[in-house]
C-alpha cells in the first residue's frame, strides 16, 4: 500500500471517529496529514466528516493551492498550513467541536488547572486562544502565539484543534481535551476544584521528561499549581 493511499485511509478512518463521536456536526470539523513530499492530505470543504470517502481528500502545496482532487479545499486549510510551518515535527492535525471543550471555548475558559495528572503529562494544559472568523488569516493569527509550544488550543466561540506525530495521536489529543473539559465541568458543578500543588506537578514533569524526553517535554508548558493559603 502507498504512503499517500494509507493516509487516505486514515483520515476517513479518523473522519468517521470524530463524527461518530459527535465531535463535529453536519460539515463541520477537517483533518490533515503531511506528506513526504510536503505537501499536505486534507479534508475537503462541505462534506460530512462520517461520510468521506479517500477519493474525496484533497492534496494542497505548502500555500493552500490544490494540487490534486475534484472537490474544494477546506476554508480552514490556513490554520493547517500555520501549524505545519511553525511546527515541523507535527504530521497530523485534527479540528473539531467536541461540545464540552467548545462550551468552555465560547464561555472564554482555557483548561489550565492541573486538575488531572494524565493530562498534565501528555497536554500540559490547553489554553484559549481569541477569536478569530474562521475561513480568514485572521483565524492564524489568534493562534500563533500558542502553537510553538502546545500541541492541543481551544478556539474562542468556536472549537479545538490539535496536532501531532501520527493521524493517531493528534485524534487521541483530542479525545483527551473533551474528556479533560468534562472533568472540568463536573467540578465546576460541584462548585469545588482541588488541583495538584506544586510538588505533585514536579514530579509528574519529572516523569514526562522520562517518557517523552527533555525537547518534547519542554514544548508542552506544565500548569501552574495554585498558591497554598497558610
Amino acid at each position: 500500500m502507498s504512503t499517500e493511499r494509507k493516509y487516505r485511509e486514515e483520515i476517513v478512518r479518523y473522519g468517521k471517529m470524530v463524527h461518530e463521536r459527535g465531535f463535529v456536526a453536519a460539515m463541520d470539523g477537517n483533518l490533515s496529514v503531511r506528506l513526504n513530499d510536503g505537501r499536505i492530505l486534507v479534508t475537503p470543504t462541505c462534506l460530512s466528516k462520517g461520510a468521506m470517502k479517500p477519493a474525496d481528500l484533497v492534496i494542497v502545496d505548502d500555500e493552500g493551492n490544490r494540487v490534486s482532487g475534484r472537490r474544494n479545499v477546506t476554508s480552514e486549510i490556513g490554520m493547517h498550513l500555520l501549524v505545519y510551518r511553525m511546527r515541523p515535527d507535527v504530521q497530523a492535525i485534527v479540528h473539531a467541536h467536541p461540545p464540552t471543550a467548545t462550551g468552555f471555548a465560547a464561555a472564554g475558559i482555557a483548561l489550565t488547572e492541573p486538575l488531572v495528572c494524565e493530562v498534565v503529562m501528555g497536554l500540559g494544559c490547553i489554553p484559549l486562544a481569541r477569536y478569530g472568523t474562521p475561513g480568514t488569516s485572521e483565524l492564524a493569527k489568534t493562534l500563533e502565539p500558542y502553537v510553538p509550544n502546545y500541541d492541543a488550543i481551544l478556539m474562542s466561540n468556536h472549537g479545538v484543534v490539535v496536532y501531532g506525530d501520527t493521524l493517531e495521536h493528534a485524534y487521541m489529543k483530542m479525545e483527551t481535551v473533551e474528556h479533560f473539559a468534562q472533568i472540568a465541568l463536573v467540578t465546576h458543578l460541584l462548585g469545588r476544584q482541588q488541583p495538584l500543588q506544586q510538588v505533585e506537578i514536579d514530579k509528574l514533569l519529572s516523569a514526562r521528561t522520562k517518557y517523552f524526553g527533555a525537547k518534547l517535554a519542554a514544548t508542552m508548558p506544565i500548569p501552574r499549581a495554585p498558591h497554598k493559603v497558610s
